[in-house]
């Protein structure tokens, strides 16, 4: 069911009028200022959950915000993809949890019809996979039921100019996924590389040339070349200046170093 928010507008013949519907492309639209001029109209907006009395509340709450407009609502995936299309909202209000599924699914569809669209997830859990969910699938916000009800206001204002946004009550879970997310990608490149080959890439980030790792290996020059050229590829590396960086940005990883005494994997010179 989309509920919207009052009839439409009737033309002189009796018959309601069809909602205007702003081109994607088009240029966010003017209004007279009190002044005479012209200023930029406020957001669109279309609301979303599946509780009714949150509906009216958040209504009430943006009636607050001077130019804000709430121009449909809706209860469902379903009818919050097809309120989407059909009115053309410069925001959306979407709760995560909707009873024919996820609001981050109708973000995703929303989005890929009107990229236009700025949508704001709105939950009371601060979920880490559904807040990663909701920014692959193009939300530009993500916001706890529990903020200030000036907080929702400042986050359309924010999302309907463009930016992005995070509550800072889950600000930390992204920051340490993103972490997590950059610890495995380093353990997966590390896992590439082979006991030996795990030696001496500290030993190159410290400027040493292929007959000075040699020496501290117990290797041939020909080997070690072998080695740094097999490091260089598994790396993704072009230069040797570069695995320097690597091991700069990763430094006291417990994977990279190790002792370096004699090589007992028989990788001598062959």
């Amino acid at each position: 069911m989309i509920v919207l928010p009052l009839p439409a507008a009737e033309t002189p013949h009796g018959r309601p009028e069809e909602p205007a519907r702003r081109p994607e492309s088009a240029a966010r639209p003017e209004r007279v200022a009190p002044s005479g001029g012209t200023e930029q109209a406020g957001p669109r907006i279309l609301l979303v959950d599946d509780h009714e009395v949150v509906r009216m509340g958040l209504r009430a709450l943006l009636a607050t915000a001077p130019g804000f407009s709430v121009v449909a609502e809706a209860d469902s995936v379903a009818t919050a993809v097809a309120a989407a299309r059909r009115w053309r909202p410069d925001v959306v209000v979407m709760d995560v949890r909707l009873p024919d599924g996820s609001g981050v699914e109708a973000c995703r569809e929303i989005r890929a019809e009107n990229p236009n669209a700025s949508v704001i997830m709105l939950t009371s859990f601060a979920d880490e996979e559904a807040v990663f969910a909701s920014i692959l699938a193009g939300a530009a916000g993500y916001l706890l039921k529990q903020a200030r009800g000036q907080a929702l206001i400042d986050a359309v204002e924010t999302v309907w100019r463009g930016a992005s946004l995070l509550d800072p009550a889950v600000t930390r879970q992204v920051l340490a996924r993103i972490r997590r997310m950059g610890q495995q990608e380093l353990d997966d490149d590390l896992a590439r590389l082979s006991e030996q080959e795990r030696k001496i890439l500290p030993l190159i980030a410290e400027g040493k040339t292929n007959r000075e790792i040699a020496a501290a290996l117990f290797l041939s020059d020909r080997t070690v070349k072998s080695y740094v050229s097999n490091i260089l590829t598994k790396l993704n590396l072009s230069r040797r200046a570069e695995a320097a960086a690597f091991i700069t940005r990763h430094a006291g990883h417990a994977g990279m170093g190790g002792d370096r005494g004699e090589d007992h994997s028989g990788a001598r010179d062959r």
